[in-house]
């Protein structure tokens, strides 16, 4: 399998915050011939172990990369066979109407996303964004065996599967985060050629989109001497300033705040520098809102850094991302990895 044949697949699995469980027999599958030991915790994080080349008890790196999506949850029937939802993680009402979706309940079932058609609004309703109290899933089917085959609380999620733009570039649902995961995959295949004396740990996380769960679940469990979260950040796009994004086909952005260890901050500058990787500062002046916040409180703090993949229209079914992106990233944290040993790990024990 290449890392994307991977993309695809993961773009188009299915694996709402809490619900992920389906995606780990495909991760399982491409990750073993990169990793020494694979196992799947309480929670549902995928743990994946390759050691490293130096002498025990070895240094412990963590990456982490979460395979969460946001979708959809079933509330209530309506009659005529009309189901209404919910969201699971933060989706903008306005991206849902006309939308196509899949209902993940005793068999998956095709629906569409539907409202009250313009010509029949309310004056007052026809310059507002319908919300989605107002929105109903049809499926087709009457109200018996609608209820026959969906029950309150079944998941539903946008049915995009990823499509190929020019220029390399890629577009579809769950980008956010399953890009992150296939870097790690493209690290680990980097590292597969090179020399490492720290054992890395590469965790694709559970449940980040409603509390970074998996993140602090994992950690816990790996406590690892360095910890790096893996995520998205926003690209470039027309009316946005720039410095408030990454703009794509330029290389990760390394994120530097709160949350970000300044000598991890600074040796990937400097690796990114020798090797003539491209990358941008991310200013990240909030420490919420990626696993890099659950990973740096754990136990008694973990020195942490936080690489953000460029990514158009988070949190659509059309995010996009540049594919050299991921292969910046991937050579900039293998590199990285190799450079790990106890006197760099040591010195991160005081600024």
């Amino acid at each position: 399998m290449t890392a994307k044949d991977l993309m695809r697949a993961l773009s188009g699995g299915k694996g709402v915050s809490g619900y992920e469980s389906d995606l780990v027999p495909l991760l399982t599958q491409g990750f073993a011939p990169l990793v020494d030991e694979i196992k799947e915790d309480k929670l549902g994080n995928l743990v994946m172990l390759r050691r490293g080349s130096g002498p025990e008890p070895r240094k412990k790196v963590m990456l982490a990369a979460h395979m969460d999506e946001i979708g959809l949850v079933i509330t209530g029937y309506e009659p005529g066979g009309f189901l209404r939802f919910s969201s699971i993680g933060g989706i903008d009402d306005r991206v849902l109407l006309a939308q196509q979706v899949i209902v993940h309940g005793r068999k998956d079932l095709v629906g569409v996303i539907g409202a009250k058609p313009p010509h029949i609004q309310e004056p007052d309703e026809q310059d507002k964004t319908v919300k989605m109290k107002d929105l109903f899933i049809d499926v087709g089917l009457d109200d018996e065996t609608l209820k026959e085959l969906v029950a309150i609380g079944d998941m539903a999620t946008i049915a995009q599967q990823p499509v190929d733009l020019l220029n390399d570039r890629l577009a579809g649902k769950a980008l956010d985060d399953r890009a992150g995961v296939v870097l790690m995959y493209l690290c680990l295949e980097i590292l597969a050629k090179l020399s490492h004396s720290a054992d890395v740990y590469v965790v694709a996380t559970v449940q980040e989109e409603v509390g970074l769960r998996g993140a602090t679940v994992s950690t816990y469990g790996i406590v690892p001497d360095i910890g790096i979260a893996i995520d998205v950040g926003h690209g470039d796009i027309p009316g946005v300033p720039a410095y408030d994004t990454l703009p794509l086909g330029k290389g990760p952005g390394i994120a530097y705040g709160p949350q970000v260890h300044p000598k991890i901050y600074q040796r990937l500058v400097e690796l990114a520098k020798k090797w003539s990787i491209p990358y941008s500062v991310e200013p990240s002046t909030s420490p919420r809102g990626t696993d890099a916040y659950a990973i740096q409180i754990t136990q008694h703090g973990i020195p942490t850094a936080l690489i953000s993949l460029p990514l158009r229209y988070m949190h659509t079914a059309v995010e996009t991302l540049d594919w050299s992106d991921l292969e910046a990233a991937a050579r900039l944290l293998a590199l990285f990895i190799c450079s790990v040993d106890s006197e760099f790990v040591e010195g991160l024990t005081c600024f």
